[in-house]
Parts: structure tokens; C-alpha cells; sequence
């Protein structure tokens, strides 16, 4: 199923003129797929009405929750006696989207960020293969909160000096900085605290004064860094962060966020543009 970012970078590309083939090689995906979402002429994801296994046996399940005191094992060893073939993962999925023995999660918090405001960097370790070899390295990214625009790149080890030589390379693709950079406490950043109270690396933070912005650490990483946050807000994007470049592939050291190709350049004044520097790699490199 297509998301509907992805959907919405077909609806833009085509309008912008590009064709059929070109899209679906800069998105990854197949024609067929671009095809359909053109077809549609929307960018909402449409609905999959999916008969459930567990439907037929609603009232058995609201019975036995009661009576078996909410010990959803129970209640399954009582279905199968009835009868009933559900596996037990099928109960607990209809008993999760249905409420049954389920609070919905209340948020635990929201970020908005409106165009150019805010960027988020962080490090995730991999397996990946190098020269028919299978090691370890650091996958460094850093995305863009509001167009989700991202950049990655794997290191062996990733330590100060690395860093900002990513930082480096991703403004520079970006032609551009956020006024704010997210970190997850990072100790490759932090010298000291964390959350509001977090203070960065004196090398750090001339770093980032270089390139116009700042540091900033998650105000708890166990209170919203990994948890969803409330819905998206009218006038910026709301996001919830988890983590870097989660399914990066083994070689791919730069993916390109649904929507960006190499022609398209980042909106005007959203931006800081970042200082030249002749040891930096070009942005359409």
C-alpha cells in the first residue's frame, strides 16, 4: 500500500510534467503503482474494508473477556473449546482495534514544525556488506521535520570528527540548514544534562553557529522520542521521530525522501543557506 506522502510526490512530479517511468524510478516503485494513484487523482490513502476473522465471534469474546477476568489466553483456550479456529495473535489484534481490554494511548506530546524550522540527526548501527564481507557500521541521518527530505550515510565508526563531516555533507546536499537540529542526547554532541537542560559541545556549537543553527536535545527520549504524538496540526507537519534511517538498504549510503529528485531544489527561504566550502561534496553529486 502506498502511503500518502509517497502519493503525494506522484500528484506533484506529474504536475510538474514529468512522465510515468521517470516518477516511479525516482520513487522506487512500479509504474503500475503510479498509474493507479494518477488514476485516482487523490492523495488519501482509500480504505481497505477487510472482513475479520474474530467479527463472527464478538459477543463469545465480550463473554469470556468478562468472565475470564481479561486473561485473553483464557478467553482463546475457551474459544477453541466452542469451536472457534482464530489463532490467538487474530484475537488480540480485534480485541486491540476494537477496544476490548484496550485504553487508547493518550499522546505524550506534540512537535510542530513549520517550513525551515526544524531538522532532526540521528545514529543507528547496522549490518551491512563491504566487499563480500559482512561488518558493523553507524548509519548517520539527518531529515528535514516539515518535507521529510532525508539524508544517510554509513560509517565505521562515528565519532566527532564524523560527524560533522556528515552534518557537513548533508547541508550541503540540502543547500541549506534548519534553525533548529534535533539529537537524541547524542554523546558525540552533548557535553553535559539532558532535555532542556542539555548543553553541547563547545565544538559543536560553533559548528552549528558556522552553518546557522542550533542543537537541541528531545526533552525526554523515554517521554516522546519513541512514543506517537497527537495528529497533525493545520498550519505545520507534526512528527513522531523513530529513530535514523530505520530500513536503510546495505549499500545505499544517500536515499532521497519521497518527492525530492535530483532537478528539484528546496523551497525558497525556508532554508539557511549554507557557507561553500571547497572540501564539500556538491549538492548534485
Amino acid at each position: 500500500m502506498i502511503d500518502q506522502t509517497t502519493r503525494s510526490a506522484i500528484l506533484r512530479l506529474r504536475s510538474e510534467g514529468h512522465g510515468t517511468r521517470a516518477i516511479a524510478t525516482a520513487l522506487g516503485i512500479s509504474r503500475g503503482a503510479v498509474k493507479r494513484v494518477l488514476a485516482a487523482g487523490s492523495d488519501q490513502v482509500p480504505h481497505l474494508e477487510r472482513a475479520e476473522l474474530a467479527e463472527p465471534h464478538r459477543d463469545d469474546i465480550l463473554s469470556l473477556y468478562a468472565s475470564c477476568k481479561g486473561n485473553l489466553v483464557r478467553v482463546h483456550e475457551e474459544l477453541g473449546a466452542r469451536g472457534a479456529t482464530l489463532s490467538y495473535p487474530a484475537l488480540t489484534a480485534f480485541c486491540r482495534r476494537h477496544g476490548i481490554g484496550h485504553d487508547p494511548p493518550e499522546p505524550a506530546g506534540r512537535y510542530d514544525f513549520a517550513p525551515g524550522q526544524g531538522m532532526q540527526h540521528d545514529t543507528s548501527p547496522h549490518q551491512a556488506e563491504v566487499a563480500r564481507r559482512a561488518m558493523r557500521i553507524q548509519t548517520a541521518s539527518l531529515v528535514l521535520c516539515y518535507s521529510r527530505m532525508l539524508f544517510f550515510q554509513g560509517y565505521p565508526y562515528f565519532r566527532r570528527f564524523e560527524c560533522k563531516v556528515f552534518l557537513t555533507d548533508a547541508l550541503t546536499y540540502f543547500e541549506g540548514a534548519c534553525a533548529q537540529c534535533m539529537i537524541d542526547n547524542t554523546h558525540v554532541v552533548v557535553l553535559s544534562g539532558s532535555g532542556r537542560q542539555m548543553v553541547p559541545v563547545p565544538e559543536m556549537m560553533a559548528f552549528g553557529e558556522r552553518f546557522g543553527f542550533e542543537f537541541i536535545a528531545q526533552r525526554s527520549a523515554t517521554r516522546i522520542g519513541r512514543r506517537a504524538l497527537s495528529g497533525p496540526s493545520t498550519t505545520s507537519r507534526t512528527t513522531s521521530w523513530r529513530g535514523a534511517a530505520s530500513s536503510p538498504s546495505k549499500t545505499s549510503t544517500r536515499r532521497r525522501a519521497p518527492g525530492a529528485t535530483r532537478s528539484m531544489q528546496p523551497p525558497s527561504g525556508t532554508c539557511t543557506p549554507a557557507p561553500a566550502s571547497s572540501s564539500s561534496p556538491s549538492a548534485s553529486r
